[in-house]
């Protein structure tokens, strides 16, 4: 069978053109018809519910400010919440005073007592009195304070730990002393005053004590030691803050 095409082909590609408009026209009706709907959707969204909403918090913060308000001795309520509040930053920032005494304990000879202690945690100085076997005790002591160093053990950011290492005391003084006849195997009165490093008593931080290896008199060290301290004959042992 012969069949024969009696449409020129400019109708031809007339045709497909009409029939490709209407195929993007329709595409253009459908796609506008949605972002329409979309934006409908996003404006009742903002416009209604959300202020709807927001109306609905306004409402019960109005209606709990009123209850709280209705409360007896609201302000004592605020005021005792706030300084509870606080009890961490304060308990950061007292100093860790019950370690004085293991310090005292590792840096005193046996043969030395103390009678009258007083600590400025504010100033970071400490000043002891008491009585000593001999001179030469006392001077032990002091160069026990002096070369006394303490032990920072931090946790690094790759949770290796840091050791830092550091004197403990400076300006150990022997402030006065008082010796029978003006010899050393006699007993004696003294008075020391020191400054210390206020990291040893940082609550926050962990810090041991070194003394060195050759004062080996210390209480810490010895099997049997004697009272480290001893009351005077009108003061008793005393701390400053």
């Amino acid at each position: 069978m012969i069949q024969f095409n009696l449409l020129p082909d400019v109708k031809l590609e007339y045709i497909k053109a009409r029939r490709a408009k209407h195929l993007v026209l329709l595409t253009s009706i459908i796609v506008t018809a949605v972002s329409v709907g979309i934006m409908m959707v996003l404006f009742f969204g903002v416009n209604v519910v959300q202020k709807r909403h927001l109306g609905n918090l306004s409402k019960d913060i109005s209606e709990k400010t009123d209850q709280l308000k209705k409360e007896e001795d609201i302000d004592k309520i605020l005021t005792v919440q706030n300084q509870l509040n606080n009890l961490n930053t304060l308990h950061d920032a007292k100093p860790a005073a019950e370690r004085l005494g293991g310090y005292l304990e590792k840096v005193t000879p046996n043969e030395v007592a103390i009678s009258k202690l007083t600590v400025d945690f504010g100033a970071n100085t400490i000043k002891f009195e008491g009585n000593a076997k001999a001179l030469r005790y006392v001077n032990q002591l002091i160069d026990t304070m002096k070369f006394s160093e303490y032990k920072l053990t931090e946790v690094g950011e790759d949770n290796e730990p840091i050791i830092t290492r550091s004197a403990a005391f400076s300006s150990v003084v022997l402030a006065s002393f008082d010796r029978k006849d003006g010899e050393d195997a006699l007993p004696v009165s003294y008075e020391i005053t020191a400054s210390f490093d206020p990291i040893i008593f940082n609550i926050t931080k962990k810090v041991s004590l070194e003394i060195p290896p050759s004062m080996i008199t210390t209480r810490s060290v010895t099997e049997r030691p004697t009272p480290l301290f001893q009351p005077q004959a009108s003061d008793e042992t005393e701390g400053g803050e």
